[in-house]
């Protein structure tokens, strides 16, 4: 009978440690494309802004109007600013988290190279095992039928 593999226990914690990992890049990938849909937002709304100042700026503005629209402008741009260290974070923790998979994924594939490298020896042992007593069936045959003669 096959003895069961000695570092199964090591190999199951390895796969749920991967699967754990898998879900946080998940996670990880998913909260990268929400804040780079915020930046885009952001700066399309900028864009859009800039638009309708410059326009409005054709068509004649007063000191205040022009004012408000360049503060408003500026705080755009710093929302921005800060919207892309944010991207730029939410990268870098991606990043972070597909390595800490790749890095699981690493182990369970060598805990799972060692467990067929385990089975292929039961196997072996297995085969020799029967093969050992098909051989000493064979000869006691052999000896019986010489034994009747």
């Amino acid at each position: 009978m096959t003895e069961p593999f000695p570092l199964q226990t090591l190999l199951d914690l390895a796969n749920s440690r991967m699967d754990d990992a898998a879900r946080k890049l998940g996670e990880l990938i998913a909260s990268e494309r929400a804040v780079e849909e915020k930046l885009s937002l952001l700066v399309d709304y900028r864009n859009e802004y800039q638009a309708r100042f410059l326009e409005a700026a054709r068509n004649g503005i007063g000191p205040d109007a022009w004012r408000n629209y360049s503060a408003f402008l500026g705080k755009l741009d710093d929302a921005i600013a800060q919207q892309q260290k944010v991207v730029s974070d939410s990268k870098q923790r991606t990043e972070r988290g597909q390595q800490a998979w790749v890095d699981e994924r690493n182990k369970v594939k060598a805990f799972d190279t060692l467990s067929h490298r385990y089975q292929a020896e039961q196997a072996r042992k297995e085969a020799k095992q029967e093969q050992r007593l098909t051989d000493e069936h064979a000869a006691k045959q052999f000896r019986d039928r010489n034994d009747e003669e």
